[in-house]
């Protein structure tokens, strides 16, 4: 299944994606969050769609999407995990995942416009799959690590690079902007995906091509990422897990390149759909 979350910020209904569109399943009762995860609520909504799906609503072509997901408890990111972007930042590639969080106030929809942070001067771009967790993981094995994952979803991870790198103590502070963190427009079941370690993702700024990678260049796969994070913190259900981003991004550019009001982003991954960010100053 693909499931989607439509309607005003704040307002979303829940939904799912099919061959001949986008239905409104809001009948079925619940919302897109980790109480609907933990509950088995995939194959919940899978039986009550074939019950009830021929009497679902259509939702009407422009209709705004949200995060396929409500608030999660957490969104952690993986730093650096392609060779090719540390390389092009200039940073030993690590030897362990490097973990750090995104405030999940930063979500937004997949195609909300992105905000240029008060004070900004360095807003980039970074093209990522993003892993959700559907059941509490805690000190999983490798070999087991995708039993407890849901599915995957398309996510910009937007950054203020003076934030996060000229102001001293953690990556927190250039990740967390508002806006920082479209996501969607669906989550996609894992049954959804062939590989998750072998798919395309790209990134376009105006038109330009700026990244053009694949997740078969992770230094540290899915299964790894999903274990090693476990033995550190509990994973709950809907927790969003961002896995890298490969190189093309503004800071690794000679000159740099950032973001300014008036540029248009796009972005996407083989099976995750697209989306769009129009770039607005703070206001």
């Amino acid at each position: 299944m693909k499931l989607i979350r439509f309607g005003l910020p704040g307002q979303e209904k829940p939904g799912i994606v099919t061959a001949a569109g986008m239905f409104d399943v809001s009948a079925f009762g619940e919302d897109f969050g980790e109480q609907f995860l933990a509950t088995n609520g995939l194959e919940r909504l899978s039986q009550w769609w074939e019950q009830h799906g021929a009497s679902c609503p259509q939702v009407p072509a422009g209709t705004r999407l949200g995060a396929p997901l409500q608030r999660p408890s957490k969104i952690v990111c993986i730093g650096l995990n392609y060779a090719d972007h540390a390389r092009e930042t200039n940073a030993p590639i690590p030897t362990e995942p490097i973990v750090f969080f995104k405030s999940t106030t930063a979500l937004v929809g997949p195609n909300d416009d992105l905000v240029i942070p008060r004070n900004s001067e360095k807003t980039d771009w970074e093209v990522e799959l993003a892993v959700v967790i559907g059941k509490k993981a805690s000190y999983v094995e490798e070999k087991d690590a995708l039993d407890y994952v849901a599915g995957y979803c398309l996510h910009n991870d937007y950054s203020e690079r003076a934030f996060q790198l000229e102001r001293n103590g953690q990556w927190v502070k250039g990740k967390s902007c508002d806006t920082f963190a479209p996501m969607g427009p669906w989550l996609a079941t894992k049954d959804e995906i062939k590989d998750v370690n072998n798919l395309r993702l790209w990134l376009t700024v105006n038109g330009q091509k700026m990244q053009d990678g694949n997740t078969s260049n992770f230094i540290f796969n899915v299964q790894y990422i999903v274990s090693y994070l476990s033995q550190f913190m509990t994973l709950l259900p809907g927790d969003v897990i961002s896995t890298g981003t490969p190189a093309g991004v503004g800071l690794g550019m000679n000159p740099q390149v950032y973001l300014k009001a008036g540029d248009v982003v796009e972005l996407g991954i083989d099976g995750l759909g697209t989306s769009k960010q129009s770039v607005v100053a703070y206001k």
